[in-house]
């Protein structure tokens, strides 16, 4: 026998913002389902586990080694397929189980991760110390690794929860573009807009697995929906990340719309009263002076948390949502007397269908949605096989440094007003400019974050702060 502890101490794969992720040469069958083990002893739960995956190459073999740990822990496995890591939480939700996502989300395609739910929702980050610290003691050889059939409920129950929300045929007469890529929800996504009467083009499908990363679209990406655009004459354009719990929505010329704005804009249509959103969203926010507002970390988890101290107040209506787009539900909402059940894990579908419900009933295009909001504008890129060691050396230089951001900043910002480590390095400068550096949670990367009055001057200060990075350390 063997002790989950010991196996999970000895591999790189750690918890990051969203699950435990890292390699998928690290994801070893041992590794998979000593986390999974660990994650159900450590909990209380019945007699299954929904059980669901991306479309990563490596999802298959990673879900059949955590299948293995839940039958070793004696539960039976419910296995949901592929399908969007938001439809398997809800079932979960709805079913009272534990779950078990394999998806790597947007991060690159060499890597991949597990991520846990209650019967509640999301593990907490106390949560994930304890998975980390259980002896669950596991056999010597991993049994049996083969999936069973598969249970549709989890893709039908998802599907109804939009459908009975929205009004029937609110998106008739829409032209809509699908970027379908290799997204888990390129066949539930689908089937929903169909059923909400829009028509639905399909396009850039692929069975090469696409890291799409909603907050630092590529340049060819940014240019391909503008050619589609051009090409197919659609009313917007949709896409998700790897998993489909970050959206990506283009407007019908073909530019993609910025996370936290689509974030602001879903708020305001399902009428929230309180949002919690991590620092690195757009300060639009608190500027537009519609909510109650708590900013966190970055990450799901502390999203979560916000949304439960929220609550807690006495808010009623109470979301939250990430600069990636992803959206997280904490209280029932009621609209035109359609009621949507809580959904307190990062979702694209809703904010997607949010934003064209609101320009449908409103008669406008997508893209004069938010001319209403403060004219704050936000960008944000990555350097790539940026060690996460190096990122925080160079954070904390420059957070006990004034003269280290001078020399990094200082001619293109100005003076630094104040800082802000809620989560990495946050500097407000004395123009009203924000440049926010941070070492990703996921991989390893520096991500560069800035907000603006206009959006070329966000793109321009986030371009030229990473190409300094890349020559001045």
């Amino acid at each position: 026998m063997r002790n989950s502890r010991d196996i999970i101490a000895l591999s790189p794969i750690r918890f990051g913002t969203s699950g435990a992720r890292g390699l998928v040469t690290a994801l070893t069958d041992d590794v998979c389902f000593a986390y999974t083990l660990a994650f159900l002893q450590s909990i209380t739960f019945g007699s299954r586990v929904a059980l669901g995956m991306d479309l990563r190459p490596s999802s298959p073999a990673i879900a059949g080694a955590c299948a293995a740990a839940i039958r070793y822990a004696g539960l039976e496995v419910d296995f949901c397929g592929i399908l969007p890591t938001p439809a398997l939480a809800y079932y979960a939700q709805e079913q009272a189980i534990p779950a078990v996502m394999i998806t790597g989300s947007h991060i690159p395609f060499d890597r991949n991760g597990v991520k846990f739910y209650r019967a509640s929702g999301e593990i907490t980050k106390q949560d994930e110390i304890d998975i980390i610290e259980t002896h669950a003691m596991m056999p010597d050889v991993i049994g049996d690794v083969r999936l069973p059939e598969i249970n549709r409920l989890a893709y039908q129950g998802y599907i109804n929860r939009y459908v009975q929300f929205f009004s029937p045929q609110l998106l008739s007469g829409l032209r809509l573009g699908f970027y379908e890529h290799s997204s888990a929800a390129r066949e539930i996504l689908r089937e929903i807009l169909q059923t909400l009467g829009a028509e639905v083009i399909s396009i850039g499908r692929t069975d090469k697995f696409v890291p799409i990363d909603t907050e630092a679209v590529s340049e060819h990406d940014a240019r391909q929906a503008q050619q589609w655009a051009l090409d197919y004459g659609f009313d917007a354009l949709l896409s998700t990340d790897g998993d489909a719990d970050r959206p990506l929505l283009g407007d019908e010329c073909g530019h993609w719309l910025r996370g936290d704005v689509v974030g602001i804009l879903c708020a305001q249509y399902l009428g929230a009263q309180a949002v919690a959103t991590p620092v690195s969203s757009n300060t639009a926010l608190e500027l537009c002076q519609a909510f109650v507002v708590m900013r966190t970390r970055i990450g799901s988890p502390y999203v979560i948390a916000g949304m439960e101290e929220l609550t807690g107040r006495g808010h009623h209506a109470v979301v939250g949502f990430e600069a990636n787009g992803g959206f997280l539900v904490a209280t029932a909402l009621e609209k035109l007397g359609r009621r949507l059940k809580p959904l307190p894990t990062r979702d694209a579908v809703l904010p997607m269908l949010a934003l064209l419900a609101m320009a449908k009933e409103g008669n406008i295009k997508l893209s004069g949605l938010s001319k209403h909001l403060p004219s704050r504008y936000t960008a944000s890129d990555r350097l790539a096989a940026f060690a996460t060691e190096k990122s925080l050396r160079l954070l904390r230089m420059l957070a006990t440094s004034q003269a280290a951001v001078h020399d990094l900043l200082g001619d293109l910002c100005g003076f630094v007003n104040s800082q802000d480590q809620t989560d990495g390095l946050r500097l407000l400068f004395e123009n009203g400019e924000i440049v926010h550096l941070r070492a990703s949670g996921n991989a390893p990367e520096l991500r560069c974050y800035a907000e603006a009055d206009t959006q070329v001057r966000a793109d321009e200060l986030v371009c030229i702060c990473l190409s300094r990075l890349k020559s001045w350390l």
